[in-house]
């Protein structure tokens, strides 16, 4: 059980890739080495004052730094891993992070480390720390604030001067600085001026407590796709859902369905459903829509789903859903248990 938190213990800074630390050459951005130099002596250009009041941190590059759009389940499960086997030594953690699929790991990392005790910040940048303008250094100073927050006790991101519960952030927007949101929960905190604020009432520890319980599954025999993401389009078909449920090595399907949890009126697609659910594959429906829960039986389209079995996702992000499921099914469960669990919120994710 990781130590209480002293205000005396450093922040550890891992860097597990991502624009933040590239650099440009010749053929254009690349992953860059010497972060925490690099780091430091961006950090050393802000005004006296931050700087002065900046935390003390240490820095920890991944033995491989990747391209967070190549992350894999095996790569949420060893930085989960990373992140308990240092936790107990610092009072916060702060993930470097590159942005393409940084909420996914995010909503990860709070389903592993659930029960945490001290936060865990991930942030990342729009541009390399050197870029003129960047990003980089200003995300970075307010993570490492945050994450001496000992009131904050879950995986957060930290981006653009707001801070976002892990498990409830999306990507956003491709270029604009401010690329995450938090579509149904609100803020955890955002900067002010030159303080970072923690909003009362928002954060798990206000809400759910207990002794850390991480669940450092081992997620290897679910990597190789064992579960799959399908969107509802006009026109589809049962053989198409088919094609993907049928093959035994799925053992678990992430649903974005029509607005408030509607199917289209076929029998067909609905007996799909019903028979992959019935050999035990964990089946979850979220709406395309981003805003808002699905409800099964609000209209006759959407009663096929409960009735073969799928599982309501309520508000939460296709991040948290996809990372829920592979999750689970990564733990030794039996199947009612983990539609139990599903249902229940465990991390704040819905």
């Amino acid at each position: 059980m990781p130590d209480p938190v002293s205000a005396d213990s450093p922040v550890l800074v891992i860097y597990t890739g991502g624009t933040l630390g590239m650099v440009e050459t010749d053929r254009g951005l690349a992953p860059g080495g010497h972060i925490e130099e690099r780091l430091r002596r961006a950090l050393a250009t802000l005004p006296p004052g931050r700087q002065a009041s900046l935390p003390a941190f240490e820095v920890l590059e991944t033995d491989r730094p990747i391209d967070s759009s190549g992350a894999t389940a095996e790569d949420w499960q060893r930085l989960a891993a990373l992140v308990a086997r240092h936790c107990r030594q610092h009072a916060g953690i702060v993930i470097l992070h590159g942005t393409d699929t940084l909420a996914w790991t995010a909503s990860s990392l709070a389903f592993q480390l659930a029960g945490l005790d001290r936060p865990v910040i991930l942030t990342g940048a729009m541009h390399p720390l050197e870029a003129e303008d960047s990003d980089a250094a200003a995300n970075v100073e307010d993570a490492l604030r945050f994450a001496v927050t000992p009131r904050l006790q879950e995986v957060a991101i930290c981006f653009a001067g707001r801070l976002l519960r892990g498990c409830r952030t999306r990507k956003w927007c491709t270029r604009e600085a401010d690329a995450f949101t938090s579509p149904n929960q609100p803020l955890l905190g955002e900067r002010v001026d030159d303080e970072v604020v923690l909003y009362p009432g928002r954060g798990l520890a206000d809400h759910q407590r207990g002794a850390p319980r991480f669940e450092l599954a081992d997620y290897s025999a679910i990597t190789e796709g064992g579960v799959v993401r399908l969107a509802l389009w006009p026109g589809i078909q049962a053989w198409q859902l088919e094609a993907w449920l049928c093959d035994d090595r799925v053992k678990g399907a992430m649903l974005e369905v029509w607005g408030g949890g509607n199917l289209p009126d076929d029998p067909a697609l609905a007996g799909a459903l019903a028979r992959a659910s019935g050999e035990g594959k964990l089946l979850a429906a979220l709406s395309q829509c981003p805003h808002g829960p699905v409800a099964f039986g609000g209209y006759a389209a959407g009663q096929g789903l409960a009735d073969a079995g799928v599982l309501s996702a309520d508000d939460m992000t296709p991040e948290a859903t996809f990372t829920k499921l592979v999750h689970l099914l990564a733990l030794p469960l039996p199947e009612s248990e983990r539609r139990r669990r599903f249902l229940t919120p465990l991390v704040g994710e819905r």
